[in-house]
């Protein structure tokens, strides 16, 4: 290693990671210097044992290949570990998406959202695992990977977790500050065995744009809480959305679902450059039903950093997929944009614009009391999605970047449910004809 130097909230930092606690977080602000720490933590673990084998998960694989192995893990090794540089760029499998050290250890990289890509990992076994922004990931998700922490080496097994602190309702909570069983909500049989450090941006403020800190700052104070000062919400924070509530909704098992009378697509431009520009906003896209019952479903989150003509793509599969009635666009930010986009691609796309009258929270309210009354359902896990959602209260939106996922549902519902409306653009919507000839005999079309 080289002479860099941790500051003292970093030492203290490692002091928990290198406690005897087998289970490990850090929680705290935006831009805190965790991840860092935890990749720096593997690489030592890694060298320490020849032949040892970690893995770094995040929900989406996207995400841990852009934001883990080609940007926090480089700098990394530039930093603290440069005899290694040269490995990092001849050795680093990117069919399998793995490290392998020249002492024969492996770091592996894996989203939980790629299923065949995630069984391949944890048909393997472990001396570490890192789940990167946890908060994103379902409980039973992190269950299932905790089990492959199996390898037998000269480390003491550990499981590592870093995250923006959520809802004091959220498993993070209950894990590791109540040290409570987030399925049983018992006490945790062994406490000792999870320690949990707080570190916040300012901790980490040498190796940050003043500016950066100021629009922290500056936020409203929800979203100060959370990704300044690293703090848990209260329950009484206002929010229109609960993890409680999302998980009481859920539905686990897609074959339960009711026919789907009506399939809406909304797409949420954001005037985004691309995924090689990571501080643009997302576009939004969202696949919602109305079953037969009379529930909106959530069907599929879509949603990235796409270019025009990768997301015009993505939707129109998406439709054909689907069989969707009706691709609906907010038009107040890009004007014509989106239909023209998608009619490059189809040119007999059916499409509806809606324009945004009022704000976010008022076009959110009617949708977050369809909730309330168990009458929206998210068919699986949607973890930034559901982050969004639950960042929106009576008092404005609290997130820390733009909702693009959220808003977009929230088109998609208001584009199924009109009669909670009271806008123009939703006044005038009229349900499209079904053209039975373009139905696709996808999962959720009207016959399955």
């Amino acid at each position: 290693m080289t002479g860099f130097k941790l500051n003292k909230a970093q030492e203290r930092a490692m002091d928990t990671l290198v406690s005897d606690a087998t289970y490990c977080a850090l929680g705290g602000g935006s831009r805190s210097g965790k991840t860092v720490l935890f990749v720096r933590a593997i690489i030592i673990r890694a060298m320490r044992a020849p032949g040892s084998r970690h893995v770094i998960f995040r929900f989406r694989f996207n995400a841990v290949k852009s934001s883990v192995v080609l940007e926090t893990l480089p700098k990394v090794v530039e930093m603290c570990f440069p005899d290694l540089k040269e490995s990092l760029a001849a050795d680093l499998d990117k069919s399998d998406w793995y490290w392998k050290l020249p002492n024969g250890s492996e770091i592996w990289f894996c989203g939980l959202d790629d299923k065949e890509r995630a069984e391949k990992v944890l048909g393997k076994e472990y001396a570490t695992i890192f789940f990167n922004e946890s908060s994103q990931m379902p409980y039973q998700s992190i269950v299932t990977a905790m089990s492959r922490l199996a390898q037998k080496t000269s480390l003491k097994l550990k499981i590592y977790a870093d995250f923006n602190p959520p809802s004091k309702k959220h498993w993070t909570y209950l894990l590791f500050i109540e040290k409570r069983n987030p399925d049983t909500k018992q006490p945790l049989l062994e406490p000792m065995n999870y320690s949990f450090f707080l570190i916040n941006p300012y901790d980490n403020k040498e190796n940050l744009a003043p500016e950066y800190l100021k629009v922290l700052e500056d936020m409203p104070e929800k979203a100060r809480n959370r990704f300044l000062l690293g703090k848990f919400a209260d329950d009484s924070d206002g929010a229109l959305w609960s993890d409680e509530l999302l998980a009481q909704n859920r539905v686990l098992d897609a074959d339960r679902t009711p026919e789907m009378q009506r399939i809406v697509i909304a797409v949420d431009p954001s005037g985004c450059s691309g995924p090689e520009d990571e501080r643009s906003d997302e576009i939004g896209i969202c696949v919602v039903g109305l079953g037969t019952n009379g529930h909106g479903y959530l069907i599929e989150d879509l949603s990235g950093r796409f270019g025009p003509a990768e997301w015009g793509i993505i939707v129109n599969e998406a439709y054909r997929r689907h069989g969707a009635d009706m691709i609906v666009g907010e038009a107040n930010f890009g004007g014509s944009m989106v239909e023209h986009t998608l009619r490059t691609v189809n040119s007999e796309i059916p499409y509806q614009e809606v324009r945004a009258s009022r704000g976010k929270v008022v076009r959110a309210e009617p949708i977050s009391a369809l909730y309330n009354q168990a009458k929206i359902h998210h068919i699986g896990y949607f973890p930034e999605l559901e982050d969004q959602l639950c960042s929106m209260t009576v008092a404005g939106y609290q997130g820390l970047k733009s909702p693009d996922r959220a808003d977009a549902a929230i088109w998609g519902f208001t584009a199924l449910f009109p009669s909670l409306t009271m806008s123009e653009a939703h006044r005038n919507w009229t349900p499209p004809k079904v053209i039975t000839s373009e139905r696709s005999a996808g999962r959720y079309s009207r016959r399955r």
